[in-house]
């Protein structure tokens, strides 16, 4: 049996590397034979393309692109260890370290970077991506990144538009003759742990707008800049999105893969979470392809005392998890 152990870190207890290995050590006391494969990941933030790259022995590619504010920043991705697999953590490109405070506004910042990324890959011959999106200084709804690899968005007067979230007001068409054909070639995985709905209360511009230096009234009116993007995407391609989970991840960015880019297929593969804790809102999880989800504490603790056993109980959850599904194991359906 082959068996993928991809955990993030404990945060504040054990590394990703440390969790992955607990994991193992749970699994191996029911199979000591099996195979196991230890990815530790990212939440899709900073630190996810490194995880990546070191567990898989890849490489990491230097490349300059245009940073949130229209100016060269030094950025980077990572090829996989399979040489044909790329992560890009678009905190490099288009990310809100990149940005000093004072400086900090979605109205003007772009994804552009990202995009060049993207493209820079597909030149290296990549054609499958882990697209890791927090961590963004923008809310531009990932008009930049698509006018990095060849779509048009035109004024009413056919000419480009330029950088940033308030730049999308003044879009009227939308050109995709020139987008990327390898764009339809690839297979894109996006890390995220944001489900928030693209406009709205609990959107992009409101939500994560503040923190991005969007005082109320840019968020009002990025709000609505976004609605309007989502209105024109919708027309050109049918696909609606305004409300959908997940696509007002990094300013919106996540709308424009939900809406431009292939997605992974599923593999119909179950999938096992074990957390800390669990509560109410788990069950919105199920439609993602989680199988089941298991807090490994085992008995009323302080959270001192689960942090310092964090191992030792991540291990024994592993374990019993592995029992269980061996003695009733899943039918699974694939696609």
């Amino acid at each position: 049996m082959k068996i993928v152990i991809a955990p993030d870190s404990f945060k504040g207890s054990l590394s990703a590397f440390e969790a992955a290995s607990a994991i193992e050590t749970g699994v191996l006391r029911v199979l000591p034979h099996a195979k196991t494969v230890l990815v530790p990941v990212a939440d899709g933030g900073e630190g996810t393309m490194e995880s990546l790259v070191g567990a898989t022995k890849g490489r990491m590619v230097d490349v300059s692109v245009t940073g949130p504010l229209g100016l060269p920043v030094d950025a980077a991705y990572g090829v996989l260890g399979d040489r044909q697999t790329c992560v890009i953590e678009m905190a490099s490109a288009s990310g809100l370290c990149l940005v000093p405070p004072e400086q900090r506004n979605p109205m003007v910042t772009t994804t552009y970077g990202t995009g060049e990324l993207i493209k820079r890959a597909l030149d290296d011959g990549c054609r499958r991506f882990i697209l890791a999106i927090g961590g963004s200084a923008t809310n531009d709804g990932g008009i930049g990144m698509l006018q990095a690899l060849g779509m048009k968005l035109l004024d009413s007067q056919g000419n480009q538009v330029g950088f940033g979230g308030g730049e999308i007001e003044r879009i009227a068409a939308i050109d995709d003759r020139d987008f990327d054909p390898r764009i339809n070639e690839s297979q894109f995985v996006i890390a995220s742990d944001v489900q928030n709905p693209l406009v709205g209360p609990q959107g992009a511009s409101h939500v994560f707008g503040p923190q991005k230096g969007a005082t109320p009234d840019m968020v009002e009116r990025l709000d609505r800049c976004l609605r309007r993007w989502a209105d024109l995407v919708e027309a050109k391609t049918g696909v609606r999105l305004h409300d959908r989970p997940g696509a007002g991840a990094a300013g919106g960015i996540g709308r424009a893969f939900q809406a431009f880019f292939p997605v992974a297929m599923k593999r119909g593969i179950p999938v096992f979470v074990l957390a800390g804790s669990i509560g109410p809102g788990i069950d919105s999880l199920y439609p993602y392809g989680i199988t089941s989800i298991h807090s490994i504490l085992n008995a009323p603790m302080t959270l001192p005392e689960a942090m310092e056993r964090a191992a030792e109980l991540l291990a024994q959850a592993a374990e019993q998890v592995l029992r269980t599904y061996l003695a009733h194991p899943f039918r699974v359906t694939r696609s």
